[in-house]
């Protein structure tokens, strides 16, 4: 270890210079202990700061979970939730089947709050007698994915119509029976493949009616 200070070792007699040797030898010893208390200190002051940085972390994500969970079970008025275009949701699980075609928190999330709770017994088993594919024309060009399924898939589906209203969002109109709206879903950002596995899964086949 470097001497902290220059001592004329040369002019002390034998006797003396021995015990300058081990004061020095004392002195750089506690030197090098302090070194390793503070680096010791410095360690352990970064690994208290990486815990607070990921339990705040943590913390977040746990605030935002409950945050997007309140939104969901918020529940909106008919008026808001025809705005939104699921006007006569009735089931929830048709939420869940919903956010399994489509990648989108925030549809799901509106769906959500304009749901009623079901039992598993009674959910995905709902058919329809017809549905109507409602968009805007001026807004085609937006969704080309409708505009597939539309031109190469609705054939499939004699019970399935498109009708084109100005400035409405891409929709899904569920009909019974009688020809009564009794279903609505938005379905901006629907692949094709997700429409055609819909409308397999939702519409009756025309040969059953």
């Amino acid at each position: 270890y470097p001497l902290p200070y220059q001592v004329p070792i040369a002019f002390l007699d034998i006797r003396n210079r021995n015990q300058t040797f081990q004061s020095l030898r004392r002195i750089c010893k506690d030197s090098h202990s302090v070194d390793l208390l503070m680096m010791m200190r410095k360690r352990e002051m970064a690994g208290a700061w990486s815990k607070m940085v990921v339990l705040s972390a943590k913390m977040m994500v746990m605030i935002l979970m409950l945050t997007w969970t309140i939104s969901a079970k918020e529940q909106l008025s008919s008026k808001e939730c025809e705005d939104l275009g699921f006007t006569g949701l009735a089931l929830c699980s048709d939420c869940h089947s919903l956010s399994e075609y489509v990648k989108d928190q925030e549809l799901v999330s509106d769906c959500l709050k304009c749901c009623a709770d079901d039992s598993e017994d009674s959910t995905s088993k709902i058919t329809y007698s017809g549905a109507i594919l409602e968009v805007c024309m001026r807004k085609l060009v937006f969704y080309p994915e409708i505009v597939g399924f539309i031109e190469e898939e609705k054939e499939k589906f004699p019970s399935v119509k498109v009708q084109y209203i100005f400035n409405s969002p891409p929709k899904l109109i569920m009909l019974d029976e009688d020809g009564e709206h009794k279903e609505t879903i938005r379905i901006d950002n629907w692949k094709r493949e997700h429409l055609l596995q819909y409308m397999r899964e939702k519409v009756k086949p025309t040969s059953a009616s």
